[in-house]
């Protein structure tokens, strides 16, 4: 059961590192996220607004992550142009846009209070 369990871990810890090499973005999220973290820190949030804040850094990576699965799988699927692979992959882009936006407004509403003082 715990080999089993590790096994499954050690996958998700793979494709985490793939992401992470082949997704730029991601790894902007990731520094973004570490920014906030420290922040978190820094001024002193709130229980509440530090679960609101690690909501929404796992919101934004997850997006991306689900974002970069789709588009491999269309690019393996029809690795030329095709009008609905597009349209995927620009809904999977508005997906992840759709989640920093609101990240970023929940950022804005948590910092707002701390720089208000």
């Amino acid at each position: 059961m715990v080999k089993l369990a590790f096994k499954s871990f050690s996958f998700a810890w793979n494709g985490l590192k793939t992401t992470w090499r082949e997704e730029h973005n991601f790894r902007i999220e990731i520094l973004a996220a570490i920014l906030v973290i420290f922040s978190m820190i820094y001024f002193q949030f709130s229980f509440i607004e530090s679960v609101f804040c690690i909501i929404a850094i796992t919101i934004v990576l997850s997006a991306e992550i689900v974002n970069t699965v789709v588009e491999d799988l269309c690019n393996f699927v029809e690795p030329n142009n095709n009008e609905v692979i597009g349209k995927i992959k620009d809904t999977m882009g508005a997906f992840v846009l759709v989640s920093a936006l609101g990240s970023f407004i929940i950022g804005l509403i948590v910092f707002y209070n701390h720089f208000l003082i």
